[in-house]
This record gives structure tokens, sequence and C-alpha cells, in this order.
């Protein structure tokens, strides 16, 4: 690392966008049990001084769906009438281990310039309605009453003001969430990942009347164009400070064959 870059990187205000994890957080219905984390060896059960001196030791076990918490849809994660981004039949690739081909394990690293979308903000409602469904054309006026513009390889987020929700499991399942128009919108700016403080980036349960797919961007963004998604992201911090453009950091575990990784997702200013 060249003395200039690494200058930058310690001169960078960081914005830690993952919320935290625990057993109670919201979860989307479909991924149940969720997360579970049970502490099984204890200091005081390996308290052996004649043995290892002062030193002791805990570890713990750790039980959680891929697609709990902050994460990232791997392209296995959705397939359209049965078929995988490239037009991958999935009985080709699933086995009971996972996916021999598009599993988390194969994403790259997201690095690169992020731009937060603050529709709860622009709007003066936070959060959203339950259920509100953001359209193309508020994408288009919220990024131009930011000054900013969805490029080419961005990585795009979108606030919905839920994220403040995320101890209220109630509350935060009925979050707003992308209509179609504006999922096609990110699609056509040629976005590598998009990601919102909701559970699904989708409005829950909404229904496309064209294909009378639910979660349409799932079956859009994922098998067809490639488009990553990430979702419950806290997006607060960046909000109330305006950072509405950024350096975007995050990287899934390397989780062979797995249809999504929990995620670290961090924006640098």
């Amino acid at each position: 690392m060249n003395a200039s870059l690494a200058d930058q990187l310690r001169g960078a205000r960081v914005y830690d966008l993952e919320q935290p994890r625990f057993f109670g957080m919201p979860i989307y219905p479909s991924h149940r049990p969720g997360y579970f984390y049970a502490l099984y060896r204890r200091h005081r059960d390996g308290w052996q001084p004649e043995r290892h001196g002062p030193r002791t030791g805990s570890s713990g076990v750790l039980t959680m769906m891929e697609h709990s918490g902050t994460h990232l849809d791997a392209l296995c994660h959705q397939a359209c009438d049965l078929k995988l981004h490239g037009g991958l039949p999935v009985e080709q690739v699933e086995t009971p281990a996972g996916f021999t081909r598009l599993g988390v394990e194969t994403v790259p690293p997201l690095l690169g310039r992020g731009v937060l979308l603050d529709v709860a903000g622009w709007k003066g409602q936070a959060p959203l309605p339950a259920r509100y469904s953001i359209s193309a054309e508020e994408l288009n006026g919220c990024a131009a009453a930011q000054g900013v513009e969805v490029r080419a390889g961005d990585v795009l987020l979108v606030r919905t003001g839920y994220a403040a929700l995320w101890h209220d499991e109630a509350a935060y399942l009925q979050a707003a969430g992308v209509a179609k128009s504006g999922t096609l919108w990110a699609a056509e700016r040629g976005v590598v990942a998009v990601g919102a403080d909701n559970m699904s980036w989708d409005v829950p349960d909404e229904r496309d009347p064209e294909t009378g797919a639910t979660l349409f961007a799932h079956v859009y963004l994922l098998p067809q164009k490639g488009i990553y998604i990430m979702e419950n992201l806290n997006l607060e911090e960046l909000a109330r400070v305006r950072c509405y453009s950024f350096a975007f950091v995050g990287i899934p575990l390397k989780l062979t064959g797995a249809t999504g990784s929990p995620l670290r997702p961090l924006a640098l200013a």
C-alpha cells in the first residue's frame, strides 16, 4: 500500500452499516429460527492453574440462517422458472451440501463507490409508512435533490427509516421497500449491488401483476441481472450527517455453496 492511500484510509470517517445480531432480532418468516448463540465453554470450566497457569479460554456455539441479520444474497439464492443467473438449471447445481455454482464464496469483495438515497429524509417522514412502495420517480427525485448521480458500478443504498425499529420485530417486518419501477431504475444504471434498511429491499408480499412474482427484485436482480442484494442495513448515521456518496466496503464470508452470508458493510468518507 502506498503512503498516500494509507493516509487517506487513516483519515477517513468510518460508518458501520451492520445491525447488531441477537436472539429475537427481526427475522424474515421463511428464515426462522434465524439466530442463536450460546456460551458453550466458560472460563471457569477450564480453570486449571497447575496445567495452564493463569490463562483460561471461553468459546460458544453459533447457529444462524445465512439470511439473518445484515447479510448479502448470493446469486444462487433465487431462481426464475427454476433457472439461476446465466440460465443455469437449479437441478444441475443443487446438492445437500449447497450449490456447486454461484455460491456466496464466488462473490467478490464489494469495494467501490457507494451512494445513499435517503428517501425517508427527502420526503420528511422517517420511517416511511408501513409497506410503502418507493417508485423510480421517487428515487430519481431523491437523487436530484441530494445532488448525486447513480452510475454504473455503484453500490446503491436506499433508506426507508426502518433501521431505527430494529428492536421492534413486528414494526420492522412492515417496512417500506422499493417498487418494481425502482428496481428497474437501479438495474438500468448498472449498479453492482443494492441494499436497504429493511428485510428484503422489496415491499413485503407485494406482487408484480405482470409476472405474478412476489419479491420482484429477488426474481429480477439476482437470477436475471446478476446484481447482489443486501438487507437489514443500518443507514441512520449516514443519513444524519447527509453523507450521500462514499467508499463502500462489503466482504461476505467464503461459505462454500451457501446462498448468502453475514456482512459487515462499511462506508468510508
